[in-house]
């Protein structure tokens, strides 16, 4: 008489050796997976930002060109209002004049705030100077 299935008691347990080949299998296995979810995941976010950056950049440019029929549209309401042609489209170069010399005072002022990181550079520099002499470099 033969045993097929021995009962759990008798079963040899695994040994160490073939229990860790099996978990990095496992986990190999499970790493993989998590990469290959994270690469589609990843693809459908970029695709539909790429999308939504093309549709603003569209705006954008909509948006300028319809400035321009904008302007003509006040000039010409002032000319309505009696001022000759070349008046009219004067004033509205004017106010884009006043408007652009505006943009760039503010941007100057602006860019005069920018500093360097003073506390990040500071902490930097006793960082690599700790690590020189925690491993005794020059």
């Amino acid at each position: 008489m033969t045993v097929k299935n021995p009962p759990a008691s008798h079963r040899a347990d695994p040994s160490l050796g073939s229990l860790v080949a099996e978990a990095h299998t496992s986990f190999s296995t499970l790493l993989h997976g998590e990469i290959e979810l994270a690469k589609l995941e990843v693809k459908s976010s970029v695709k539909n930002a790429g999308t939504g950056a093309g549709l603003f950049g569209a705006a954008a440019v909509l948006l300028v060109f319809s400035l321009t029929f904008g302007l003509i549209a006040l000039a010409e309401g002032l000319v309505a209002l009696h001022l000759w042609r070349w008046v009219a489209y004067l004033i509205v170069f004017g106010f884009l004049v006043l408007l652009a010399s505006l943009s760039v005072f503010l941007g100057v002022r602006k860019v005069k705030r920018v500093k360097a990181p003073k506390q990040t550079i500071e902490t930097t520099k006793e960082t690599v100077t700790a690590l020189r002499k925690a491993t005794g470099g020059p």
